[in-house]
């Protein structure tokens, strides 16, 4: 493991003699890791739900993986601007081999409950939200922002790409090697992510004049990102335009596992729904790569969540596995103009050194609401919405979701799609949002 090492002392080389290859290097590591941990995720799933026939525990676990996130991000975020990032990416995937092992003991003991599961989650968690902020901080270390557009739409590709192969995989792997066998897989995808770690280099950014004026104690850079956007008022009401997006997207969403096994009857249908929607993240992020923009930046990122909104409505009404997976993989590609733009813009108007702070209020704010998200969907769909196809007053609903199993999280998949159409058209009408990219100041090198 390497050492972290406080910032400063002599100055990495420009970002334009830094070898590109070393970025992609780390995407395909980070693909095989995403790639393990999908299987390992499928197969508890599967597993919890088969066992349980709720959809609750599930939502529960996605909360305990966005909690941290929400209390640390400020924490981790000063972290990767004061430590060497590539060394804290090291002691995150030490931290995932860690959780695996333990979660994989307690399904080998024959020991497991629901309650191990939503603690290593939890624990994991953690480890990621010190990896991001050093991962994202570190994308403007190694790409020009000419080449941004295209090396953060190929790294958009990395989670559909993972999505692809592994629903695949679980349902084949879950029934010859188990649950187990699918954790130890995940364990072995971390332990080649910490081998490539340790052999990459990652430069640091040289310390700027304005990194220089808010060099502090740790406790009080953890609040430096928060700064940064409180000072940009149009910066900062987008993200909480896109904190309230994921809100309501993420109550059908921690959904789409239940759902896609309740609408399909079928964990092989599951695993090729599945793929087919991360085939599209795919198809997205190879258009935008391409030069594929629909005119700025801040128009293509719009444009694509409208869309996405649509998409989310139809998967609700869609009823058997061709039409979710259509619907789902044209989701997913509209989702892509909407990452890798909007990272490009924030790589190109914040500070290097000021990148891992500001990169984790972002992200903090991002993810705000979606723990109440998730709290919500289990119970709703639960309690409320699927009991509710039950009675007389479904009919009219039933025309449009039908009235099978998972109709009635269809019907949470259309309105969270309404809502977030409107909204998105209401915001896209202020001058201030189409004019962001535009309005912010580009940063300047200069070095303290």
């Amino acid at each position: 493991m390497t050492k972290a090492k406080p910032l400063g002392g002599p100055h990495v080389a420009p970002i334009a003699n830094t070898p590109p290859a070393i970025y992609y290097a780390l995407l395909v590591t980070q693909t095989v890791s995403l790639i393990g941990s999908q299987i390992s995720e499928y197969a508890v799933s599967i597993a919890v739900f088969r066992s349980t026939g709720h959809a609750t525990p599930l939502a529960l676990v996605a909360f305990f993986s966005t909690a941290p996130a929400i209390a640390l991000g400020g924490l981790a975020g000063a972290l990767a601007d004061r430590f060497d990032r590539r060394g804290m990416m090291v002691i995150a995937n030490i931290g995932f081999v860690v959780c695996g092992g333990l979660l994989l003991a307690s399904f080998a003991s024959g020991a497991f409950r629901l309650w191990h599961l939503y603690a290593l989650t939890f624990g994991a968690s953690v480890f990621a939200t010190l990896q991001r902020p050093a991962f994202q901080a570190s994308i403007a270390m190694l790409v020009p922002d000419s080449h941004r557009d295209r090396a953060n739409a190929i790294g958009q590709m990395t989670a559909p790409a993972a999505g692809v192969v592994a629903p695949a995989l679980a349902g084949v792997l879950y029934a010859l090697v188990g649950v187990v066998g699918s954790i130890g897989i995940d364990i072995a995808s971390f332990v080649v992510a910490i081998a490539v770690l340790i052999i990459v280099r990652i430069p640091r950014p040289a310390e700027t004049a304005e990194g220089a004026a808010m060099r502090t104690a740790v406790w009080r850079q953890v609040f430096d990102g928060f700064r940064y956007l409180v000072a940009r008022p149009a910066l900062l009401g987008f993200c909480g335009y896109v904190s309230a997006v994921n809100f309501l997207a993420g109550v059908p969403m921690v959904l789409l596992t239940p759902y896609v096994l309740a609408r399909t009857g079928s964990t092989q249908l599951f695993g090729l729904v599945l793929a087919v929607t991360n085939v599209g993240g795919i198809a997205g992020a190879l258009v935008i790569s391409a030069g594929g923009r629909i005119g700025s930046r801040m128009n293509t990122v719009m444009l694509g969540i409208v869309a996405a909104s649509l998409c989310l409505g139809l998967a609700g009404v869609a009823r058997g596995a061709t039409a979710l997976g259509a619907s789902l993989f044209a989701m997913v590609f509209a989702l892509a103009f909407t990452d890798a733009p909007f990272w490009s813009i924030l790589q190109a108007k914040v500070a290097p050194d000021l990148q891992g702070r500001v990169f984790a209020a972002y992200l903090q704010l991002m993810m705000l609401m979606s723990p109440l998200a998730f709290l919500l969907a289990g119970p709703l769909a639960d309690r409320v919405f699927e009991p509710a196809r039950l009675r007389p007053a479904w009919h009219g609903v039933g025309r449009l979701v039908g009235d099978g199993p998972g109709a009635g999280m269809g019907l949470l998949f259309v309105v969270a799609g309404v809502l977030i159409l409107g909204l998105s058209l209401a915001v896209y009408a202020v001058p201030a949002v189409r004019r962001l990219e535009a309005d912010l100041p580009d940063h300047v090198a200069e070095t303290a």
